[in-house]
């Protein structure tokens, strides 16, 4: 029963839909940052070099850019509600999950063989499902006949 629970608290964390994102995608991650009393979108663009719990409510992906010749590298929880969208913008062919050699790696040794895709398709996503009003019963009242008055 324990389980049970648990499965549908996690089903209520999670996002309705989200991007097919793989390792070696450059993505754009759109992110919520909150500075004192204001909020701000902040993009953070890089290539995916880990994916990890792809169907999970904990699904997390690990982009890394680098940034004034300084490699940065960070992690997105794809369900999070700071994690505004994520949209991929180049698609590459790679053999393994992660990435972990393009650390060492920079220049023209850093590329990664680019893949033709649907940007539009892989982006779009359905849109949530509206929740249903609970159904109120329909309350019947009686009806009076009235004799016919002849």
């Amino acid at each position: 029963m324990s389980f049970e629970l648990i499965k549908k608290v996690n089903d209520q964390q999670k996002k309705h839909a989200v991007v097919d994102v793989c390792s070696g995608d450059t993505v754009r991650v759109h992110q919520k940052i909150k500075e004192e009393n204001k909020e701000r979108i902040q993009i953070f663009e890089g290539v995916v070099i880990r994916v990890d719990r792809k169907d999970s409510h904990t699904a997390r992906i690990t982009v890394r850019k680098v940034a004034s010749g300084v490699g940065v590298e960070k992690s997105f929880l794809l369900h999070s509600p700071l994690v505004e969208k994520v949209e991929v913008v180049r698609r590459a062919k790679v053999r393994r999950n992660y990435l972990s050699y393009l650390r060492e790696r920079s220049g023209k040794s850093a590329r990664l063989k680019a893949v033709d895709f649907d940007r539009k398709a892989v982006n779009e996503l359905p849109e949530a499902p509206k929740p249903e009003e609970p159904k109120e019963e329909a309350k019947e009242t009686p009806t009076e006949e009235t004799p016919a008055e002849a």
